[in-house]
């Protein structure tokens, strides 16, 4: 089962979930890795709030929390947060660690979208 945080519009993923929602999904997936306690990530979140609202049916936004998945994690090697993933057909084709603008973050994934 996948939520849907009611403040930042995002569906929550786990390591239960990952696979059937990123890996199996027909429309590239971003996925941001990240922690409760971790200030870039929450800097970030207004920033994938709004892709995640102008890209839709072109782009799914989930989020990760890294401390409760630790198994996701560690497949992908997440050491920094955040880590924003793009999947697309079940594997992940870029990746990028740190916050950044949506106006930045939208150019660097504009080429694999």
């Amino acid at each position: 089962m996948t939520n849907t945080d009611t403040t930042t519009g995002l569906t929550a993923v786990s390591d239960a979930t990952f696979a059937r929602t990123v890996l199996d999904a027909s429309l590239p997936v971003l996925v941001e890795f990240t922690a409760h306690w971790c200030p870039p990530c929450r800097m970030i979140e207004p920033v994938l709030t709004e892709i995640a609202a102008e890209q839709s049916g072109r782009l799914t936004v989930v989020q990760l929390d890294v401390d409760a998945n630790p198994v996701t994690t560690a497949a992908y090697a997440v050491l920094s947060m955040p880590t924003l993933m793009l999947f697309r057909n079940g594997a992940p084709i870029r990746t990028l660690v740190g916050a950044r603008s949506k106006r930045r973050l939208m150019n660097e994934l504009s080429d694999a979208l």
